[in-house]
């Protein structure tokens, strides 16, 4: 019988020895979905032998999740298969040669199916580099309890939050993320859009001294100035928004598809009180999945990108956490609406998102256009003079990258 035994525990060995150690995927991400993933990645795991997932829990914050993946890769051996990039990346990553163009891969289809809104900023210089796990847009929230409606212009809303503020209905008017970061840089393109300017023309001009980006700039600092909006909003990004919009303090605030969920948590003083519309052109910012060069592994890694960003994610996300779903099939689920009552603002507000400009130094060209928008809101800039130099140092760092004649 010891013998039986032991001939046993060496077929087993053997056995074990034999079967070949599964892939490992190593996927970075920013802690908020790497935590929302988490419970979906353990099955994955658990149900597939020959392929793993390892999810490396990034920061909160897009910038030092960025500078965290840069510096990898400068590295010249990055640990990470997959990278969750913010959709205004994909133009530096590829132009640096970071990413692996996807249509070998995927094939040339790889969104059919997406919602339109979904597709914008995958692609750049004729490649398909990323796939989004979520669509983002900026969102307006009021208060159903103090209006029938929705403003139908910024002026309406401008004038509709003095109103209320003027009778004591609120402490603020207009809570919007106003901090000197990339939150405000979404919420400036908003505005210029319904003012009918753009932030660069052509795609490589600059046009921030345009007089729609001088008005766009002036709304704001006056929305400041006229006490609609606390000035403490240069310091506000979108959790301060959310927490003063929960206590009930404003009639109207700027925010992400995220926050619906948020607003219906026990301790939200305006749960059942909010209603969510479009902001005409809501910034998109969606997040997606891209394959970094020198993965060891790349059909493993581009499978698990497609489980990732897949049907059956994309509702279990949308479900628990409110996250927008790129599938069309999805947008139109009546099962998720029922789960989702904001799918339906969703599915309208993406088919009018915009784009930030798709440029490899875009980074750079927010990052200035941030420091004038934040000297208007804090220091009482003219718009004029803000703007004017907006324009001179977007238009140098652009004639720099070779990117403007």
């Amino acid at each position: 019988m010891v013998l039986a035994a032991a001939l046993a525990l060496l077929l087993w060995a053997a056995v074990g020895l034999a079967r070949p150690r599964p892939v490992e995927v190593s996927v970075l991400m920013p802690a908020p979905f790497a935590d929302a993933t988490a419970p979906l990645v353990a099955a994955f795991n658990r149900t597939h032998r020959d392929v793993q997932i390892a999810v490396t829990r990034g920061p909160l914050d897009t910038e030092a999740l960025s500078d965290l993946a840069i510096s990898s890769l400068l590295l010249g051996d990055t640990p990470y298969d997959l990278l969750l990039m913010d959709v205004t990346w994909t133009p530096k990553y590829a132009a640096a040669g970071w990413l692996e163009p996807l249509e070998p891969l995927l094939g040339d289809d790889a969104m059919e199916g997406m919602a339109v809104g979904a597709q914008l900023g995958n692609a750049f210089g004729g490649h398909l580099w990323r796939l989004p796990l979520l669509a983002d847009m900026g969102l307006l929230y009021w208060r159903t309890d103090l209006m029938d409606a929705p403003p139908r212009s910024l002026q309406e809303l401008a004038a509709t939050a003095a109103d209320l503020k003027a009778r004591g209905e609120v402490s603020w008017g207009y809570v919007w993320q106003g901090r000197q970061y990339e939150g405000l840089s979404c919420v400036f393109l908003e505005v210029l859009r319904a003012f009918g300017g753009e932030w660069l023309q052509a795609g490589d001009r600059a046009a921030l001294d345009s007089p729609a980006a001088i008005a766009a700039a002036r709304w704001l600092g006056d929305l400041v100035r006229q006490g609609i909006t606390p000035a403490a909003v240069a310091n506000v990004s979108e959790s301060e928004s959310l927490q003063i919009f929960a206590a009930g303090e404003a009639a109207f605030m700027r925010n992400w598809p995220y926050a619906w969920r948020e607003l219906q948590k026990p301790g939200s003083l305006v749960a059942g009180k909010v209603g969510v519309s479009s902001l005409g052109e809501g910034t998109q910012g969606s997040w997606g999945f891209s394959l970094l060069r020198g993965s060891p592994h790349p059909a493993e890694a581009a499978a698990v990108m497609q489980w990732f960003t897949g049907e059956a994610v994309g509702r279990e996300l949308a479900e628990r956490y409110g996250y927008t779903p790129v599938w069309n099939s999805l947008l139109q689920d009546a099962q998720l609406e029922a789960r989702l009552p904001l799918l339906p603002v969703l599915r309208q507000a993406l088919e009018h998102t915009a784009l930030r400009p798709l440029t490899p130094v875009y980074a750079q060209l927010s990052d200035t256009l941030q420091r004038q928008l934040s000297a208007l809101l804090t220091g009482g800039e003219d718009a004029t003079e803000a703007m004017a130099q907006a324009q001179r140092q977007s238009s140098l760092i652009l004639r720099s990258a070779g990117e403007a004649p």
